[in-house]
């Protein structure tokens, strides 16, 4: 016999679909709706139907917009081209106000043990927006293994062309110590070092 009423076990239910919710957090989230007024819980469905009906991705780049292109595709000027990952890596590196180009999101990385091969992802769409104004592609897709196959399989398509492609640095964080630092990072930040 389940312990939830059904309309409290399938908010739990749908809250637990999310990605990093456990059935305690998701039980949370539910007993927290439970507990709103009616204009509360309005708006909040509101919220999650609006992002459904008005987000969709940009033509050029594939990040999240309400237009055809989004905000940085319309003001920026792409000679420099930073891939990532996700629409979620675009919002990080954004926060930095660093990057003054534009970027490219790849909806995935490649990754054989998955499935997934070149043509899964937005590659093809990158090299369609190469041209003779580009100056650098930044390839900032994860430091892990398929992170960094994606990278070298696109540097390897971006050579013949004649851009220069470079890779975000990795290595050991602001702050840590060398003696808690696993040896993998502690490796690439030697090789990674640079000339002061």
């Amino acid at each position: 016999m389940d312990v939830f009423i059904e309309p409290i076990g399938r908010l739990i239910n749908e809250f637990s679909k999310l990605p990093g919710v456990g059935r305690k957090t998701a039980q949370r989230y539910a007993y927290k709706v439970i507990s709103m007024t009616e204009p509360e819980a309005r708006a909040f469905s509101e919220a999650i139907l609006d992002v459904k009906r008005r987000v969709r991705f940009c033509k050029a780049c594939g990040n999240f917009s309400e237009e055809e292109l989004c905000p940085i595709c319309k003001t920026r000027e792409p000679t420099s081209i930073c891939v990532v990952k996700e629409p979620k890596d675009v919002a990080a590196l954004e926060k930095l106000h660093a990057f003054h180009g534009v970027y490219h999101v790849l909806h995935g990385v490649i990754s054989p043990m998955n499935g997934v091969g070149p043509n899964d992802i937005r590659i093809r769409e990158l090299l369609a927006r190469i041209t003779d104004k580009t100056e650098e592609v930044i390839l900032a897709t994860n430091p892990d293994v398929e992170g960094d196959a994606t990278a070298m399989y696109i540097a390897k398509l971006l050579k013949p062309l004649g851009v220069k492609a470079t890779r975000i640095a990795h290595g050991i964080p602001v702050g840590s110590e060398l003696e808690y630092t696993d040896e993998v990072t502690l490796e690439r930040a030697l090789k990674d070092r640079k000339e002061l």
